[in-house]
């Protein structure tokens, strides 16, 4: 997910490293169009898409410099120590010893889970996987098995840093595919030239664009003729040849001669922007499968905990020897073995992880329900654009 989902988009993509045109993926001319390239509705970001934060609110999957590995490792190295102290009847590691010890374990993997399962109570997200490993962890603690609560927490983190590692190498795909705007501008203010950030330039300056330079911003060619390689645009590998007075978009390449460019659009309005934003959202045009997803945990976790408390009083009548730390322990497993994270997870990430292999492949998406309408394609019909070619051609044979 950093991020093409960032808030901060402009600002990423701004610091980005130019790439070839040819290694971006083609979009049709329909989608230059402002009614195709307008922002897609919501903006939700399924690494997983649990029904506690279907928005990730909170929930960042962070980049790999934060070391997010240590205090798992440090959790690990604490169980094990502790487990064999137990193994062993250590004199010492008996009483308030012994519970300081665990509970600093799950401290390290446990507080951020238990601190999003109080801030989710005021939005009315009670009932999450974020309460069901905090309550199982609980309970372990309030039986004395300090270890199983541990584990609980442990076993919990390192399923959500696999999930994060996925989910930051498909962002990183999707990233380095969309680094094709420019990030510096040739302005003409009367006898200077100006070198400018394209956010800095205003409508009706005059940009100039030296042969081999993408063009920044959208405008109309005041210079001309020239030729202009389209390719990141519009999949065309021929270029196109402009003249005095048509549009020339962002993203564009001057091939030849020194251009000048009037700006019709500023940075955050171009034809360009506005794709890059429609795709770096992709992820929040959900599928029919990702909808129901979400709906169907919203209801499957309040069962859930209706069913532990049940398993904990229903054999009160029923059962002749009930002892209830025994029924209140098998609670708990079950609300460990319900949780819904791997049913939840799996879904979106799928499709998650299929937008960002495409976009190593070159290919964009617009959203995660275009992967689901590629099933009933049974045919495909290409013209002789370079869609799937690059338009160079070279001799076979003599």
């Amino acid at each position: 997910m950093p991020n093409p989902t960032s808030a901060n988009t402009n600002e990423e993509l701004n610091t980005a490293k130019q790439v070839r045109p040819e290694n971006v993926g083609a979009l049709s001319r329909a989608q230059l169009t402002s009614g195709a390239a307008a922002s897609p509705e919501g903006h939700d970001v399924p690494g997983h898409d649990h029904s506690a934060h279907d928005d990730h609110e909170g929930h960042d999957h962070g980049p790999p410099g934060t070391r997010p590995y240590l205090a798992p490792a440090l959790s690990l190295g604490l169980l094990l120590a502790g487990l064999a102290l137990d193994y062993y009847a250590t004199v010492f590691f008996t009483g308030s010893v012994r519970l300081l010890w665990y509970g600093l374990a799950v401290g390290l993997v446990g507080w951020k889970v238990m601190k999003a399962a109080v801030l989710s109570i005021p939005s009315g997200n009670v009932f999450n996987e974020f309460l069901l490993m905090s309550l199982a962890t609980f309970g372990a603690f309030a039986l004395g098995e300090y270890p199983e609560g541990v584990a609980v927490m442990l076993f919990y983190t390192v399923g959500e840093l696999f999930q994060d590692a996925a989910v930051n190498r498909a962002k990183r795909s999707i990233r380095a595919l969309l680094e094709i705007q420019a990030t510096e501008v040739i302005v003409v203010r009367g006898y200077q030239r100006l070198v400018l950030d394209p956010k800095a330039v205003q409508l009706g300056d005059t940009i100039e664009v030296r042969p081999g330079e993408k063009v920044a911003l959208d405008g109309t060619l005041t210079t001309g003729p020239a030729s202009f390689n389209t390719a990141a645009l519009t999949g065309e590998s021929v270029p196109q040849t402009k003249q005095t007075g048509d549009v020339v978009l962002a993203g564009m390449i001057n091939q030849e001669a020194l251009v000048q460019v009037l700006v019709t659009a500023t940075y955050q309005d171009t034809k360009l922007a506005k794709i890059l934003t429609l795709v770096q959202h992709a992820v929040g045009r959900k599928a029919k499968t990702q909808q129901f997803i979400t709906r169907f945990a919203r209801v499957y976790t309040p069962i859930v905990m209706a069913l532990a408390v049940l398993l904990v009083l229903v054999p009160l009548l029923v059962v002749d020897d009930y002892v209830f730390r025994t029924w209140l322990y098998r609670a708990l497993v079950f609300l460990v073995i319900s949780c819904p994270c791997a049913l939840v997870i799996s879904i979106p990430l799928g499709y998650f992880g299929g937008i960002g292999a495409a976009s190593r492949a070159g290919i964009l998406f617009k959203g995660s329900n275009f992967l689901d309408v590629l099933r009933e394609i049974d045919t495909v019909v290409l013209d002789k654009t370079g869609t799937l070619t690059q338009g160079v051609f070279a001799v076979r044979q003599v």
